[in-house]
């Protein structure tokens, strides 16, 4: 099992509370930027800790390189929440969340799509594969 895993259990509940809060004050059809910086401070309010932009090592065959990564947002070190604002969700916005945590080593993702009527509705729960064994 991965050692985050519990941790990142634990913080889905509050973390899909806070995402709720921000389409119940703005509702469906905006940007994602909007939603990803509303969702931020809304994470301030909690207070969990989460950053939006880290610079990981790329390594191929024996090769490494330090590159900065733009996902969305990190919460605790534990849970990768990759935010959309799409009629609907793709194949690749799930390879690209999938793609996050493996290069970040996080237990845990969330697929966010705050385009829709009832947020509930567009939240999709991802685990590393082999994090929960």
């Amino acid at each position: 099992m991965h050692p985050l895993f519990p941790q990142a259990t634990k913080l889905t509940e509050s973390i899909i509370g806070a995402a709720i809060a921000v389409h119940r004050d703005k509702g469906p059809g905006l940007v994602e930027s909007i939603y990803e910086w509303c969702f931020m401070r809304e994470l301030e309010l909690r207070p969990l800790s989460a950053v939006n932009q880290k610079t990981v090592q790329i390594s191929y065959k024996g090769f490494t390189k330090e590159e900065p990564l733009k996902f969305d947002v990190l919460i605790e070190g534990c849970v990768l929440v990759e935010a959309k604002a799409v009629e609907h969700i793709l194949p690749i916005h799930k390879a690209q969340l999938l793609s996050y945590m493996k290069l970040l080593n996080v237990p845990l993702g969330l697929l966010i799509n705050f385009n829709v009527p009832k947020l509930t509705e567009g939240v999709s729960r991802f685990i590393l594969p082999g994090a929960n064994l």
